[in-house]
């Protein structure tokens, strides 16, 4: 039976000092700020992010070195025989591309996935990858297990500040001015591999509701049956900002039966959505 290593990046949300326990590699993801370089968990920490994005910093991110995902790689290789990567979303990435291009000179040794996953749902790819692997799974049949249900996710974010979309080209300056006025909370959902608009609250309350209520709809009607609880697999996240413990327990209360993960957003997707932010997301468990 083949050896397969599973590697993700730091956009899942694992933390380097959790990924020898979870059996994945962890590659960081690196940023700018005040035109100096750091790497995601190595370098820089989630209370140092923040200080220096409240603080004003220019911050932006980009994808992993070509040699860095290499190197890795080839570190990785000495000890198996084979590959499953997992980048962020090649909807909001081009990591992913150049990893396949990358993978070429790999012989089919490395597999790399796009399964459309970012932040807690990509955890969860991740997670399967090692399970699979575990069940005798080679890497191309975890790549394509993983790409035949990357739609069987939904993503839902509420985002308290329209400032770091509009320093990013997502949105035009006059409408991160108007939602400031009005002071809306924009939901926005990741549905495959786009981020696109869903819905605007006045209130951290209302969309809460509005997310909860989309994971409800996503449970009953998005498959060819209503899921049932043991179906499904509950993930949130947060930036700070605001009262994650409510969030957690609010969460943990409205699907008692269900699995629930909740953590942190990974630093490379705050960037670009600032502090303040809540997140939900539903995931179709894999059938055995």
């Amino acid at each position: 039976m083949s050896k397969v290593a599973v590697i993700t990046d730091s956009n899942s949300g694992i933390r380097q000092s959790e990924s020898a326990d979870l059996g994945v590699f962890v590659l960081p993801m690196p940023f700018d700020i005040d035109g100096k370089a750091y790497l995601e968990d190595i370098n820089l920490t989630q209370d140092q992010f923040y200080e220096k994005l409240l603080a004003g910093a220019d911050a932006s991110t980009s994808q992993p070195a070509p040699g860095d995902v290499t190197d890795l790689w080839d570190k990785v290789l000495a000890d198996h025989d084979e590959i499953v990567y997992i980048p962020m979303s090649s909807g909001l990435s081009g990591s992913c591309a150049t990893a396949t291009i990358l993978a070429q000179d790999y012989d089919g040794r490395v597999q790399v996935v796009n399964n459309q996953r970012i932040s807690v749902t990509q955890r969860q790819s991740a997670l399967d990858a090692v399970r699979l692997a575990k069940e005798g799974k080679s890497a191309a049949q975890i790549k394509e297990i993983l790409e035949a249900t990357k739609f069987d996710s939904s993503i839902y974010i509420m985002m308290s500040t329209l400032k770091y979309l509009k320093k990013g080209g997502r949105i035009t300056p006059a409408a991160a001015a108007l939602g400031t006025l009005l002071r809306l909370k924009p939901v926005l959902q990741i549905q495959g591999e786009k981020l696109d608009a869903f819905a605007k609250a006045r209130t951290v309350r209302q969309a809460k509701n509005i997310m909860i209520n989309a994971v409800k709809k996503n449970m009953a009607e998005k498959y060819d049956h209503p899921l049932s609880d043991d179906e499904v697999i509950i993930s949130g996240a947060w930036t700070p900002g605001t009262d994650e413990k409510e969030w957690i327990e609010e969460v943990k209360k409205t699907f008692p039966n269900n699995d629930i993960y909740m953590q942190p957003l990974a630093l490379s997707i705050a960037c670009h959505i600032g502090d303040g932010a809540l997140a939900l997301t539903v995931t179709r468990k894999l059938k055995d």
